[in-house]
């Protein structure tokens, strides 16, 4: 089926707003991340790059191919007169001072084979495959750091929110005391202050929703930004009961081995192992094969001629100024580089996961002690408003709950989703997907 310019340009113009009207989930919104993100697709040129090497080692051990050709047209008596040989045409009557003009078209095919090479195309493969490996692990790396970066800003954009809902509620009560409050000053039964009072406190909280909602904006924005959309102006629609937030559960291992990072740096500790190798193979003899077929054809002595070369060569290095030496010094010296990179990255990563735990730990119990200070706080002001109904509390008495129950509702929502970061982070450190899959 084919489409209408007309249509097909509809689609092109609708298509980033299409993107966003389907509600985000969370693994819509990473599978997203990983394809558009610029650190992705870096990783992943890395990944092509380093398979690129690999085979590139591997050419080592197939035979190498040329074939040559050549015209050419000389009256120099040494070129001439190995042109005429090659010909079979030459004549005991050839005054070999001046043979005269002798053209030649020439044509060589030569096939060469490394035998032995001191073990430096087997170490070169080694490297290439480790780097290779490392390449691997650190795209690994690169997509769980963005599929953590995803769900930090899809939690950060629902706190945001939440924040939003929270704040809003606090504005409804204040509107509902302050509807409460008139009614009373017009019946004579309050003072003009504690109604300017309750007036004054609902400006500074719709004052502070509107603050909630730009930030709300702000975290729209950060969650494009994540998954490498450009802004459209469209706001950002999540589902409201998401199946991967459910997913989200306490690993029970402190075990980090699997970390990508360690396992990219342990392939590259092999890769300069290998490479150290490589600079030792200098030191030993290479052996090559070769073979070649010539044929010469030339039109001024009317001849042509046919030939071929077959052998073996042995080179071995005497003596090169120091320069092996010098490449065996500094191979060993990166492979202690990166060893200890590895050492500390243990380490880094040990103290990282420790930290992420007890993270998790206290966001978990300010979760818990924040959700019963609400249910508290809601008794409260529910009790506290009956009261002021029937003129049995102060105004004052009155914004002082109703600060305390918005308080405790923020606290819940930032607690709630801290815990889910902290849990998200934890998981990271641990090498962990952020998202178990289903």
């Amino acid at each position: 089926m084919s489409l209408s310019p007309g249509l097909l340009s509809l689609l092109i113009i609708a298509g980033p707003v299409g993107l966003f009207a389907a509600p985000w989930t969370l693994d819509r919104a990473v599978a997203t991340a990983l394809e558009n993100s610029p650190d992705a697709r870096v990783a992943r040129a890395r990944v092509e790059g380093a398979q690129a090497y690999v085979e590139q080692a591997g050419a080592a051990w197939m035979p190498q191919l040329s074939v040559s050709g050549r015209y050419t047209d000389t009256n120099s008596p040494m070129m001439a007169f190995g042109s005429i040989l090659n010909q079979r045409a030459f004549s005991f009557g050839l005054d070999f001072n001046h043979p005269g003009r002798i053209d030649s078209l020439n044509a060589t095919g030569t096939v060469a084979y490394n035998l032995y090479s001191g073990g430096r195309a087997t170490a070169g493969r080694t490297a290439a495959r480790a780097g290779a490996d490392a390449a691997g692990h650190d795209l690994r790396t690169a997509q769980q750091q963005l599929a953590t970066e995803v769900v930090k800003a899809v939690l950060n954009l629902r706190k945001a929110r939440e924040a939003v809902t929270a704040v809003e509620g606090g504005v409804q009560a204040y509107e509902a005391a302050v509807t409460a409050a008139s009614a009373r000053f017009d019946a004579g039964q309050l003072l003009k202050s504690d109604l300017l009072s309750l007036q004054v406190q609902l400006a500074q909280t719709r004052e502070n929703l509107s603050a909630a909602k730009h930030g709300a904006a702000l975290a729209g924005l950060a969650f494009q930004y994540v998954l490498g959309l450009e802004p459209t102006g469209v706001p950002v629609e999540l589902v409201e009961d998401d199946p991967a937030l459910a997913r989200l559960a306490t690993p029970d291992t402190r075990d980090f081995s699997q970390r990508p990072e360690l396992l990219g740096l342990q392939a590259r500790v092999r890769a300069a192992g290998a490479m150290t190798e490589v600079a030792r193979g200098a030191h030993r003899p290479t052996v090559n094969a070769f073979a070649s077929y010539q044929y010469d054809q030339g039109w001024k002595t009317d001849r042509h001629g046919d030939s071929w070369l077959a052998g073996l060569s042995v080179d071995v290095n005497l003596f090169d100024g120091g320069q092996t030496s010098g490449k065996i010094r500094q191979g060993n010296a990166e492979l202690t580089q990166v060893k200890e990179m590895l050492r500390k990255a243990t380490l880094g990563i040990g103290l990282e996961v420790e930290q992420a735990r007890l993270a998790h730990a206290d966001a978990a119990e300010r979760l818990a002690v924040s959700a019963s200070a609400v249910e508290q706080a809601e008794e409260s002001a529910r009790l506290s408003r009956a009261r002021f109904e029937k003129e049995a509390l102060l105004t004052a008495d009155l914004i002082g709950v109703e600060s305390r129950l918005l308080e405790a509702r923020l606290r819940r929502t930032i607690a709630g989703a801290d815990e889910r970061l902290a849990l998200v982070e934890l998981r990271r450190a641990l090498g962990l997907e952020p998202l178990p899959q289903p």
